[in-house]
């Protein structure tokens, strides 16, 4: 019984560990608490889209074919369609998953969002 329980406890430790490992560290976060949106002007085709393109919408991520997340985000209806599990996964640095995005980014993408993720 003892093995058994030692084994059962190496193998606990081991998951947490990796659990731990793999998990994106948002430590650095630079995102303030709150964004002010009145002073951050947003476009989803000069600002947004881009944003998406480099770092959301590309091999295994959210290309064409993806089914991660909410699936691809290659263009305005996907993007749209996903706005508010894209908010909550960059607000909480959760996305990008290989990459940080800087408060500014994380800024515009938020407050295209909340001012109703226009095709603009």
């Amino acid at each position: 019984m003892k093995k058994t329980l030692s084994s059962a406890t190496g193998i606990l430790l081991l998951m947490t560990v990796l659990a731990i490992a793999c998990k994106k560290d948002s430590a650095n976060d630079d995102t303030p608490a709150t964004v002010d949106c009145n002073t951050i002007t947003t476009t989803f085709s000069a600002n947004v889209l881009p944003l998406m393109q480099t770092s959301c919408s590309k091999s295994n991520c959210h290309e064409a074919a993806s089914v991660n997340g909410p699936g691809a985000l290659t263009n305005y209806t996907q993007i749209f369609n996903a706005r508010a599990q894209i908010r909550t996964a960059v607000a909480s640095g959760n996305m990008p998953m290989d990459a940080t995005f800087s408060a500014q980014q994380k800024a515009i993408i938020t407050c295209w969002i909340d001012a109703g993720a226009p095709n603009n």
